[in-house]
């Protein structure tokens, strides 16, 4: 997908290519920190089929803010969650999860997290492209 496409998305700053978390996403994902005093927020943009591995924020949740496209929510053990502009998802600490676009149509979400001491992120197994396959 073109990058000037992907900045329509949303409002917000695309960013530049995630590469830092590029192996903990199958497909191409952009990151943008938009705030890192008190509140860490990033706007985070994936292309069209992207998703993050299952991963579990370990001492601090996250919540996500949906400004474009659209997109999947699942928390492991439950049924995957489509998400659209507008959708709040509040993701509790130790809850394994993951987060991306639909097969065909960009998806940007706002990340939020509160900077805890100990704090971490801990990257699983990837979201099978059959498990990704199945979501309707």
């Amino acid at each position: 997908m073109e990058r000037k496409e992907l900045e329509k998305v949303s409002d917000f700053t695309l960013g530049e290519e995630n590469v830092t978390y590029a192996p903990y996403f199958i497909g191409k994902s952009y990151l943008s920190l938009l705030n890192d005093k008190e509140v860490f927020i990033s706007n985070v943009t994936f292309e069209p089929g992207c998703r993050n591995n299952w991963h579990i924020h370990h001492g601090g949740g996250q919540i996500l803010i949906c400004v474009g496209g659209h997109g999947w929510y699942q928390e492991y053990g439950k049924e995957a969650r489509p998400l659209k502009s507008g959708d709040v998802v509040y993701i509790a600490p130790e809850i394994k999860h993951w987060h991306g676009a639909v097969k065909d149509e960009a998806f940007a979400h706002l990340s939020l997290s509160v900077p805890k001491e100990g704090s971490s992120n801990e990257w699983l197994e990837p979201v099978t492209d059959e498990e990704y396959s199945k979501l309707k």
